[in-house]
């Protein structure tokens, strides 16, 4: 981990609030933090814990994952395709999603990199293999990403549905027990 310079994070915060077009009472507000603390942070008088700079970054309405690298709590990644970048500045999708999204292309890439380093020869063969940062791979990302949300969110919703089923004492769809047909009787064995 890097040297933190205080200043630098503070700098950054207000860099960023200013291009934002927030007030610091603002973005006080929307963080839940203090005007005078968010002030002292800005000034580099303090330095934020890894919460409170979670929370100036959904008031921000940026990544925390930026504001962790400033701080000096996470390294820095290597740069990306832009997939990721893009993710996480669509204003259109919730905190939730994005997370979704940035975890399935993440996923991606780790399966990428490691089936160059075991079988490279092999995935070279299959022209129609995608692979990150080939044409289309970002797009496959993406629907594999919205498909994986909407099979969360139904899987959500249907446990809502058994636990409200459940407190009226009515048995969860699904749950009936049912026997399979032409199944020999074990006592006729």
């Amino acid at each position: 981990m890097r040297n933190v310079n205080v200043n630098s994070i503070g700098e950054y915060i207000r860099e960023q609030r200013e291009q934002a077009k927030i007030s610091m009472r603002q973005l006080a507000q929307s963080a839940g933090v203090s005007n005078p603390y968010l002030s002292q942070i800005e000034r580099g008088l303090r330095k934020p814990s890894a919460d409170i700079l979670q929370q100036i970054a959904k008031g921000l309405r940026i990544s925390a994952e930026a504001l962790y690298v400033q701080a000096g709590i996470l390294e820095d990644r290597p740069a990306d395709s832009g997939v990721r970048s893009a993710l996480l500045a669509d204003p259109q999708l919730s905190e939730r999603q994005k997370q979704v999204l940035v975890e399935i292309y993440e996923s991606f890439r780790r399966e990428n990199a490691a089936g160059a380093k075991t079988g490279a020869d092999a995935e070279a063969d299959d022209p129609a293999e995608l692979t990150v940062g080939s044409p289309g791979a970002e797009a496959e990302v993406l629907e594999a990403a919205l498909a994986a949300e909407a099979e969360a969110e139904a899987e959500a919703e249907a446990e809502a549905k058994a636990k409200a089923g459940a407190k009226a004492g009515a048995r969860p769809a699904g749950d009936a027990q049912t026997v399979p047909k032409n199944r020999p009787d074990s006592a006729s064995d």
